[in-house]
């Protein structure tokens, strides 16, 4: 026989968890209480869109598949659907774990939001990734770019201020 409460029909040895599927901190896993009261249990804040930029922890280290989908608020299938598609290719460990990076779980928080916020399916998903490399790898090109103008800049400072050197030590022109 289960006993229930009165109030809400729900087994004693329930507890519910909140948004996101994480077990409150407060609360041990290993031997949880029949019943614990709302003020013996710290709520932490899971309401994620309400975060400032600067109040979004830092990740760092590798995650497995379960850590990686509670940060993003996904489900582990919609990471492997994602994998599949080659949206994101996770490292694997010898035992074949998939392992989530800081990049992958930038990349991955992107993705939620073209998918969940803006509206777009997978293939409009992986234009915009695609274009987004693209711009990268431009945005690099162009840096480079200027770091080699720069470079011959100061090159050419160089060879001038040798030149100017030379001339004061011949006393004479050696430019043509």
């Amino acid at each position: 026989m289960v006993r229930r409460t009165q109030q809400t029909g729900r087994r004693l040895d329930q507890r519910s968890i909140p948004f996101g599927g994480a077990i409150p901190p407060a609360l041990p896993i290993g031997n949880l209480p029949a019943r614990v009261s709302e003020s013996e249990v710290a709520e932490p804040d899971y309401d994620v869109g309400s975060r400032q930029n600067n109040d979004v922890p830092e990740l760092r280290g590798l995650y497995i598949i379960s850590v990686a989908a509670r940060l993003l608020e996904m489900h582990p299938q919609t990471l492997r659907k994602y994998e599949r598609v080659g949206l994101v290719r996770p490292s694997r460990t010898l035992g074949m774990l998939r392992l989530y990076s800081q990049e992958d779980i930038a990349r991955l928080r992107v993705i939620k939001h073209l998918v969940d916020h803006v509206g777009m399916n997978l293939a409009g998903v992986q234009f915009v990734m695609g274009m987004l490399i693209k711009l990268q790898e431009a945005k690099a090109r162009q840096s480079a770019a200027r770091e080699q103008r720069r470079l011959i800049e100061l090159l050419g400072l160089e060879l001038e201020r040798l030149l100017d050197m030379m001339d004061t030590a011949f006393a004479g022109p050696l430019r043509g």
